[in-house]
């Protein structure tokens, strides 16, 4: 059993402060970084004479890497400790800005977006454990609530302070402001940073590392190129079948192995099954909606790439305000509940973007696009911190990284599925408004996903969500 004072400090860390806020802002600028470049690409297309296909892979490889790294840092959290493996993710990140910054062609700006990633992927997994280890099981709703703050309000910073950079100054000012804030933190760390994760020093299997890198790598490429590029291109055909192939084989292995890189038992426990689907089902809504409805406003309603970015704004820091207040809710009631409200806010204000057309206003969208946020705050990290609570310590590394993972996963799957049913249901000889049916079908499918998830809500079990979990793999 676990006895009441490390229950009441965990892990010995008398003075949580210092290191929250080192990984509150090593967190900031690595989902700030994510979404900077979106809007920055024409100006790099110009500079570099980049064709589009070619610009948009500094988008998609930093979206594949993260996806391929954060699979495999339940391994490194064992293998590596926290201030090490810490201080190496934000270096690589800091490499990689520093090269992006100066780089002289695509292929330099390429291999910086390839390390940002790579530091990126620890540095998401490897903050959500450290606060699971830090805080007692009762304050757990709270830590996330002001990890979630953070998350929110990145990605909505992010479109609005790049437009204004490329307007002002050069395209490369964009990785000079991150790098400040990467040095600054990686000084604070050096000296604020203690060790908290359980050394376990898991044997290297390589052959792990490489069906991981090919089975996530794979189906994320697949799904992520499917929404833009037909199914049944031959690419997308082959990235998923090898995708499924080394899922598969991987997973087999991982459930032979005495120490594996990512442990799959994780699933054996119901309520962390449950949390994470209702995770996947609430992020897949989150992102298909981020990604088609600045597309509806700029190639649809006429609206300037400046002017979906202020849309989403609202949304974004209603969602900021609400998390460490959902956090907090959490704490106190349990996840059942804020769910069950939540997703029937988010299926509301779904359906209400299924009437859309071409006399519908920028002030519609913000607004209803704002509730809806205010309903997925009210999902994402109560479920998410529900599920991790149901695990002991020494498996919270890999909940984390599943969780993230599977939340990567969906992300692709739902930007692809909602951009396809988009352009398939479009009906371009009826002008403006049969483009608009598409997307109308579109959050039609999302409803549908959503109304899923509420009836997995009412499954979730709240009695326990107090006990402080035992028990080791």
């Amino acid at each position: 059993m676990v006895d009441a004072e490390s229950v009441k400090n965990p892990q010995g860390v008398d003075n949580k402060i210092p290191i929250i806020i080192v990984l509150l802002s090593g967190a900031f600028v690595a989902i700030l970084n994510q979404t900077l470049l979106a809007t920055a690409l024409p100006h790099i297309m110009k500079d570099l004479d980049l064709d589009e296909t070619v610009a948009q892979w500094l988008q998609s490889i930093f979206m594949l890497v993260n996806g391929i790294m954060i699979p495999i840092t339940a391994f490194l959290i064992e293998k590596f400790t926290t201030r090490v493996l810490f201080l190496s993710a934000m270096g690589l990140f800091g490499l990689g800005t520093l090269l992006c910054a100066i780089a002289p062609s695509f292929v330099f700006l390429m291999a910086g977006r390839i390390l940002q990633a790579a530091g990126a992927g620890i540095v998401m997994p490897l903050m959500q454990t450290i606060f699971f280890l830090i805080f007692p099981i009762e304050k757990r709703g709270s830590a996330m609530g002001m990890f979630g703050l953070v998350i929110a309000f990145a990605p909505a910073i992010g479109p609005t302070l790049s437009g204004w950079l490329v307007e002002q100054l050069p395209w490369r000012s964009l990785f000079y402001v991150v790098l400040p804030i990467v040095i600054i933190d990686i000084i604070l760390a050096y000296f604020l940073m203690k060790n908290v994760t359980k050394l376990t020093n898991p044997r290297v299997d390589v052959l792990s590392i490489i069906l991981s890198t090919l089975g996530f790598g794979g189906l994320l490429y697949g799904f992520s190129t499917a929404g833009s590029n037909s199914w049944t291109s031959s690419h997308v055909i082959i990235s998923m079948i090898v995708g499924v192939i080394a899922m598969v084989w991987f997973i087999l292995r991982q459930l032979r192995l005495e120490t594996p890189i990512l442990e799959f038992r994780v699933f054996k426990n119901k309520l962390f099954t449950l949390t994470t689907v209702l995770g996947m089902l609430a992020f897949m809504s989150l992102i298909g909606a981020a990604v088609v409805l600045p597309l509806l406003m700029q190639t649809m309603l006429g609206f300037s790439a400046l002017e979906s970015g202020l849309m989403l704004l609202p949304g974004a820091i209603i969602q900021g305000i609400m998390n460490p207040i959902t956090g907090r809710l959490f704490d106190k009631f349990g996840a059942r509940w804020l769910a069950i409200i939540g997703l029937i806010i988010i299926i509301g204000t779904t359906f209400m973007f299924t009437n859309l057309d071409d006399q519908t206003t920028f002030t519609y969208l913000a607004t209803v696009n704002a509730v809806r946020m205010f309903g997925i705050a009210m999902v994402m990290m109560p479920v998410t911190t529900a599920g991790l609570n149901q695990l002991s310590n020494d498996l919270i590394p890999h909940g984390t990284a599943m969780n993230n993972t599977m939340r990567q996963i969906a992300g692709a799957i739902g930007t692809a599925l909602m951009v396809t049913l988009m352009a398939n249901h479009a009906i371009p000889e009826q002008g403006v408004n049969g483009m608009i049916h598409g997307v109308n079908v579109s959050f039609v499918v999302a409803g549908i996903l959503a109304i899923a998830g509420l009836i997995l809500a009412f499954f979730i079990r709240d009695k326990d969500r107090r006990k402080q979990p035992v028990g080791n793999r």
